[in-house]
């Protein structure tokens, strides 16, 4: 059996135990800034999408059209899809929230923030609790890997019954039809490791009164409120 050489644990020095202060405090200040800032919707895609693009565009007029309906909007902060989200919440004077840290394609905030809600995070789960506690719905917009995380943390917390559920928006169908079609033929029907039920956990747009109409009817029933 080979052995692997010791090494030297003890003059190790760790931060560890007081990072835990600092995970403590963004959790603070988030929780501080968002618990006022009233029903919001949470838009999530890809920081690769220029303004001339078509997703861009219907990001920024997905924003406007929530805030229009009564909700504020929140973000990751950064350029693309997120910037097009600030930007449409903006356009109509509303709730503009951004959920900043620092990666690849996100080195600083875009410039369509409200000032009183503009986060900045160094740890990435901490921030993603911020998006689930205090949205009331989900638009989804084309993405990458992150996108794609931020979808299946929702939808596995809404399935595993840890949060309530809320509506979780798909936008663009050419984008997501081949997931969807995956998720039925192969998760549900061949392998079974998702419920023939789950598809009632999502939602597909192609417009924004698509997006709308889709979070008003589910709200029409379920009272608003933060997640948990």
């Amino acid at each position: 059996m080979k052995k692997h050489p010791q090494l030297p644990w003890a003059e190790i020095k760790s931060n560890d135990s007081w990072s835990i202060f600092k995970i403590m405090s963004e959790f603070v200040e988030g929780y501080e800034t968002l618990q006022r800032i009233g029903p919001c919707v949470s838009i999530y895609g890809s920081a690769r999408t220029g303004p001339e693009t078509e997703t861009y565009k219907a990001s920024r007029a997905v924003a406007s059209a929530l805030v229009d309906a009564g909700y504020g909007v929140i973000t990751g902060g950064g350029p693309g899809v997120m910037e097009a989200g600030n930007r449409g919440a903006q356009d109509r004077e509303g709730v503009s929230v951004g959920l900043n840290i620092e990666l690849p394609f996100e080195q600083s905030h875009n410039d369509y923030i409200n000032a009183d809600t503009c986060l900045h995070f160094d740890y990435f789960f901490v921030r993603k609790v911020m998006f689930v506690k205090y949205s009331q719905a989900f638009v989804v917009m084309p993405g990458g890997f992150g996108t794609m995380d931020e979808l299946f943390e929702a939808l596995t917390l809404m399935q595993t019954e840890k949060i309530k559920k809320q509506p979780i928006v798909l936008y663009d169908s050419s984008f997501w039809a081949g997931l969807l079609d995956w998720f039925q033929s192969v998760m549900a029907e061949r392998y079974q490791t998702i419920s023939p039920d789950d598809h009632k956990l999502f939602y597909m747009a192609d417009s924004p009164e698509q997006v709308v109409k889709a979070i008003e009817d589910f709200h029409v029933q379920n009272k608003l409120r933060p997640n948990f």
